[in-house]
């Protein structure tokens, strides 16, 4: 049984997709390009993008403000659109952040709990956290955290339908993306979204997994991109 099935909740469907566009590392102003792109063909109210996606996987990233002008191309998307944008992103803490972005502007609704050891050295963790759209609360999540069963718990605390997660995988580890999809909605009866980068970036991931997808809140597989750039998919939470 779903959360909404469980406390009668009533809401109209929500389109989301999954995107994995080719980024450039660094270079934030080509890679919101890409973003504003992937919403405007999306064609849905969510769009959540990979772990880092406006910087590439670069630990050294010097983090994105809400209110950094180069932000606006994806703001303006976002606005003909109606969309929902979550975007990967180094912010200010420095945290591995999740950035909001809509017709109105951009904000940061969430920033990595579980660091890898790696990025500890620089980045600090943030806290579970939800967000509300058109009454569906969606937990957020980013790479590691998917991998412990506790963070999806304590997101699930928070009242959640559905678990979406940027994430930074390897070729050799797509499979991941549906094992922990699959454990998240049998733990917690939510839909499970996944936005996974597709080729090369930072940190070693010379060849990185795409494999973006997005699962029914009984574990079903929606939607799956291949392991290409550039590429989206789509689905609707609720039917």
């Amino acid at each position: 049984m779903t959360r909404r099935e469980e406390f009668g909740v009533v809401a109209r469907p929500l389109s989301i997709a999954v995107a994995q566009p080719r980024c450039a590392a660094h270079d934030v102003a080509a890679n919101a390009v890409a973003h504003a792109e992937a919403v405007r063909a999306a064609g849905a109210r969510v769009v959540v993008f990979p772990e880092m996606s406006l910087t590439g996987y670069e630990l050294d990233a010097t983090p994105v403000a809400p209110d950094d002008e180069r932000l606006t191309p994806i703001v303006a998307a976002c606005a003909a659109t109606g969309t929902l944008a979550l975007v990967g992103a180094p912010v200010a803490g420095p945290r591995i952040g999740v950035l909001a972005l809509d017709g109105d502007g951009a904000r940061v609704v969430y920033g990595k709990v579980h660091l890898h050891p790696s990025e500890a050295v620089r980045f600090v963790p943030g806290e579970p956290a939800v967000i509300d759209v058109d009454g569906w609360r969606l937990g957020l999540a980013v790479c590691r955290d998917t991998g412990f069963p506790e963070h999806a718990a304590k997101t699930a605390a928070l009242g959640i339908d559905g678990y979406v997660a940027g994430v930074v995988h390897a070729e050799h580890e797509a499979g991941l993306h549906g094992e922990r999809a699959r454990r998240v909605a049998a733990d917690h009866g939510v839909w499970v979204a996944t936005a996974a980068f597709a080729g090369p970036t930072g940190g070693g991931f010379d060849r990185t997994s795409g494999r973006s997808g997005i699962w029914s809140a009984d574990g079903g597989l929606l939607a799956e991109t291949s392991a290409a750039p550039d590429e989206i998919a789509r689905a609707v939470f609720g039917t």
